[in-house]
């Protein structure tokens, strides 16, 4: 039996953070690692086992989805996904994760992939309201204003190109 807090019963599931990540990822054939101000520190390649492990951001949330159903079409059949959004310090809430993370989830619902767990379709209504707003929501948010505090203007300019920008990265390419 399944426990509930891996959503394996759905195609496209969402979590929190490496923990989340390695519940909803035990039979995961794709893990999306979303870490819209990336931290070093955290290791996504850890989650899911033999899945394949890429990021997703905003800018290439249409990369990321061509990518995934290009995977399903390999298996011919049905490819499961754990989108992860990595969050802040400490596990803490970051709404640009979210953000993010649900552009990754409504592109692949663009595509047809879209059998998807409630935690899913939450993160994936935060990015239709905030779309118009995906920059702002980055610099205004907690985690921006650190950075930009911490780390000066530079350092927030080149997030948000991150953020921005169609380019992905397969951090592990097994499937």
């Amino acid at each position: 039996m399944s426990l509930p807090e891996s959503q394996s019963r759905y195609q496209v599931r969402f979590a929190w953070g490496v923990d989340g990540g390695s519940a909803i990822a035990g039979d995961a054939h794709v893990v999306v690692w979303v870490d819209a101000l990336p931290d070093a520190a955290l290791k996504p390649t850890m989650i899911g086992g033999d899945a394949a492990v890429v990021t997703g951001s905003t800018g290439s949330r249409a990369a990321v989805a061509q990518w995934i159903l290009d995977r399903q079409a390999e298996l011919g059949d049905r490819a499961f996904v754990a989108v992860v959004a990595a969050g802040g310090r400490g596990g803490a809430y970051a709404v640009e994760d979210m953000v993010a993370a649900g552009a990754v989830i409504d592109a692949l619902a663009d595509l047809g992939i879209d059998y998807t767990s409630p935690e899913a379709a939450a993160a994936a209504g935060a990015w239709q309201a905030l779309k118009n707003a995906g920059s702002h929501v980055l610099t205004a948010s907690v985690a921006g204003q650190l950075l930009l505090a911490t780390e000066g203007p530079e350092a927030l300019e080149a997030a948000r190109a991150a953020a921005g920008s169609p380019d992905f990265e397969v951090l592990r390419p097994v499937i």
